[in-house]
């Protein structure tokens, strides 16, 4: 490619990374986020919180919803959702989520170092209730199940996982693109698959 085109395209991708720096991080309070130094976002986080929730992005979070910085490309933005007064989200220092979408009616909370690839997706809850009558339209939060999400330091989650209610992931794990984890997983192990399992430890 024409060197200047190159040239001009870093110029305008540093633009674009300081206009969502400045905008993002206003947008960001507006929604009551409270975050730490120097995050970094790569396109427009979708973010609802419910009042008396918390959403917080310690020291260094990258949050990443745009495909021009990634190698792998996002189907969405990061989305951020607490459903539930009391809730809370909390993501740790020096974490990178790219497309990744994360509710909470209780809480889920991702430790530091944390590398979440594309479009992954954490759920601490049904959004549903499981009996059949009025299940559409029930939205009772005492007949819908949840339990709370932790996600220890140092966790890799390839593109495409799933992450359900009620799930531990001890640290150092990683967990295979397309995965859908319905039972906790140790520290240091490889999981993999549907229902995810333990295929090798670290």
């Amino acid at each position: 490619m024409n060197s200047m085109f190159l040239f001009g395209l870093k110029v305008r991708n540093a633009l674009l990374v300081r206009w969502w720096g400045w905008r993002g991080a206003w947008l960001l309070r507006l929604h009551g986020v409270e975050f730490g130094r120097n995050i970094s976002l790569y396109g427009m986080p979708l973010v609802a919180k419910r009042q008396d929730s918390r959403i917080i992005l310690q020291d260094r979070v990258v949050l990443c919803s745009d495909s021009r910085f990634t190698d792998m490309g996002v189907a969405r933005p990061v989305i951020l959702k607490t459903l539930r007064p009391g809730a809370r989200i909390v993501i740790g220092r020096d974490s990178g989520l790219s497309g990744v979408v994360v509710c909470a009616a209780q809480a889920v909370e991702i430790g530091a170092n944390c590398l979440l690839g594309a479009d992954v997706q954490i759920f601490d809850t049904d959004f549903h209730k499981l009996a059949p009558d009025n299940r559409r339209h029930d939205d009772n939060p005492e007949l819908i199940a949840c339990a709370p999400v932790c996600i220890a330091d140092n966790v890799f989650i390839g593109a495409g996982a799933k992450i359900l209610k009620g799930v531990s992931i001890g640290e150092n794990c990683v967990i295979g693109a397309g995965s859908v984890v319905t039972r906790s997983i140790p520290a240091n192990c490889i999981a993999a698959g549907n229902p995810a399992r333990v295929i090798a430890s670290l």
